[in-house]
This record gives structure tokens, sequence and C-alpha cells, in this order.
């Protein structure tokens, strides 16, 4: 797209700001990652793709603490996944030492494409989904 990360950085964000996440969070099936905004308070459901094993739930954010949703993460590790229609509740965890590329190989092949051509500062993020 571009080879300046910041200028690439803006332009994605407002997209997925303005037209992605508000058209996918409608969509019944759309898998949402709920964090609790850190400064409002209010649940802030982002559109994520990512993949259930066992009772935990994988993503890798396209630009690591960068991304909104990991800034809430940090401030407030509780959170909620909507996963197939149907939420859990759960606790993020940051993993840096994960390698962020072989994840998204584990992970669903559009999505992963799109984070690795959209994203720079990728980062592992795994949810301990409660019981």
């Amino acid at each position: 797209m571009t080879r300046n990360p910041d200028l690439k950085y803006r332009v994605v964000s407002a997209f997925q700001r303005r037209i992605g996440n508000p058209l996918l969070r409608r969509m019944p099936l759309q898998t949402l990652l709920e964090t609790t905004g850190r400064v409002s308070g209010l649940p802030r459901p982002t559109p994520v793709g990512g993949r259930r094993v066992g009772d935990s739930f994988w993503l890798v954010s396209e630009y690591g603490e960068r991304s909104q949703y990991v800034r809430n993460i940090l401030a407030n590790p509780r959170v909620r996944v909507r996963i197939r229609g149907r939420w859990h509740t759960g606790t993020a965890h940051l993993l840096p030492d994960d390698d962020p590329l072989a994840r998204l190989k584990t992970l669903p092949r559009l999505n992963s494409t799109a984070v690795r051509a959209l994203g720079a500062g990728l980062l592992t993020v795994r949810v301990d989904l409660d019981g």
C-alpha cells in the first residue's frame, strides 16, 4: 500500500473505524472482541479474525500496541468474545514473545492475509475463556 507505516496506519485505521468495523459489527456471525474503553468505560466491540482452540481464542493484532483494543486490554484485560453468535467472557493476554507470522498460519486464511498485508507491528493475543 505505502512505504510510510504511519500513513498506512492512519489510512487503514480511518477506513476500519468509519466503514469496515460498523458494517462488520452488524453481521450476526462476525467474531467480535469486546473490550472496555479505557477512558469511557463503555463496551467497545471490534470485529476480529481468529480461532478458538480449546478454552482459548487466538488472534493477531495488525498494529500491536497501537490498536485501540490492545490499549484497552492493557488497561483492563477482562473481555468478551462473540464466536458464531455466542458471547464468551475471558481474560486477554498479550504475547509479544509469540511469533505472529507463524500464528497467522494457524488462523483463518482470509483474515490472516489481510493482517499480513495491512499490518505493521503484529502482536499475538490469547483470550483464556471462562468455564
